[in-house]
């Protein structure tokens, strides 16, 4: 979990405490140094104003991407799968990477922005592909602002948008055509049968 909080770029301790609160401080810091000690992250200093220490990915923690992809495919497929928990921002940013199909984007070339609390990022969709990447929100067609569930709900779990910006759950500035088609970029894999 902390590497996949890592997977958008570096971040504080209390911004990884924010976005992962099932785990304990110290259990945190045990598993931040436990990174450390085997490479799949740094911890580094920012230079002034900021001054603060941040945690980021080597670039051989960066190639577990895929990893984690594949392992939020296989989580998708379970039958008791909800999207409508909570996630943190990057995961549901990193459910759009796992999750886009590239034929729903066929022919659909723009750039939406995405506001969750205080992290921004801009998806850039063209020819069929998308790239989306922790970034000021300048040049975006159209901008989603708003909670991570309250988007999930509406890419994942069929919610209009309309019902989520009349309740103040969701904010959409720019092109609304743009937002909108971006919501339908993404499909969740089919439920895996269990036996019962």
């Amino acid at each position: 979990m902390v590497v996949r909080e890592l997977m958008l770029g570096p971040k504080r301790f209390s911004d990884l405490r924010a976005d992962l609160p099932g785990i304990s401080a110290n259990v945190l810091t045990q598993r931040l140094e436990g990174l450390e000690a085997n490479g799949i992250l740094i911890r580094r200093k920012l230079p002034p104003p900021a001054s603060a220490h941040v945690y980021e990915l080597t670039p051989w923690g960066y190639e577990a991407e895929p990893l984690i992809k594949v392992m939020g495919r296989w989580a998708a497929r379970s039958p008791r799968h909800d999207p409508s928990l909570p996630l943190s921002a990057v995961s549901l940013m990193l459910s759009f990477r796992t999750m886009f199909d590239a034929a729903k984007a066929e022919g659909f070339d723009a750039t939406v922005g995405i506001r969750i609390g205080e992290e921004s990022f801009l998806a850039r969709i063209a020819d069929g592909t998308l790239d989306l990447k922790r970034s000021p929100l300048e040049g975006a067609d159209a901008t989603i602002a708003g909670e991570a569930t309250s988007l999930a709900a509406v890419v994942y779990g069929g919610q209009p948008f309309d019902t989520m910006i009349s309740v103040g759950a969701l904010a959409v500035e720019g092109d609304r055509a743009v937002a909108e088609r971006f919501a339908t970029l993404f499909t969740l894999p089919p439920k895996v049968e269990t036996a019962v």
